[in-house]
């Protein structure tokens, strides 16, 4: 049997989300169901917010090929920042994940977050 066209489109989305893709047979309530043509084709399974934090800091180990605990401070950073863009700290606990993560402290991980916030608003007032 060949894959899908549908599947084959959504499946590098739904892998970088770190979500499930399942038979439409066996979604549950609050699963998403894709259709084409009418036809229910799958469903996707979203991971839990917690699950997606964890995912999404392997990619990043990933990405930078090394535990993210050895990268140098401004990478660190920068990290932090893209996290914060992608409500990483809205998640229990997003601060005390990410700061084992980095191998820093929540403190560190703070002060990463007013940093960004202080050139944030140096850039808005036309400063930066």
């Amino acid at each position: 049997m060949t894959e899908h066209p549908l599947v084959a489109a959504v499946k590098p989305l739904v892998d970088a989300m770190g979500a499930e893709l399942l038979g439409p047979e066996q979604a549950e309530q609050d699963d998403v169901v894709l259709a084409w043509e009418g036809e229910d084709v799958l469903a996707v399974r979203l991971p839990q917010l917690s699950e997606s934090l964890d995912h999404i800091l392997a990619a990043m180990e990933r990405r930078h090929g090394m535990p993210l605990s050895g990268l140098d401070r401004k990478s660190k950073q920068e990290i932090v920042r893209i996290l914060e863009a992608r409500g990483a700290f809205s998640v229990r606990h997003g601060v005390e994940t990410v700061a084992g993560a980095l191998g820093v402290s929540r403190f560190t991980v703070y002060n990463y977050l007013n940093r960004e916030t202080a050139l944030s608003r140096e850039k808005s007032s036309g400063n930066g």
